[in-house]
């Protein structure tokens, strides 16, 4: 995985979230939807990742890999 990605769903993952989701539209529902899968990629990059160059290489299972595939288009 590219590194820019890695660390964007590390940081994700480790992201704060001060109150509640209030009233939101249907495309920030969806935005917010996305973002969900790789950022639980994160977990996995921060407690086995291992740093090669600028990528990130990590064993994922197949729903995680599918998520980073769709991340990366």
């Amino acid at each position: 995985m590219p590194r820019s990605l890695a660390e964007s769903a590390a940081a994700a993952w480790d992201r704060e979230e001060p109150g509640r989701i209030g009233e939101e539209s249907r495309e920030e529902y969806e935005l917010r939807d996305d973002a969900a899968e790789p950022a639980l990629i994160g977990p996995a990059i921060s407690s086995r990742g291992v740093w090669d160059g600028e990528e990130a290489l990590v064993d994922l299972d197949v729903t995680q890999i599918a998520a980073a595939l769709q991340a990366t288009q």
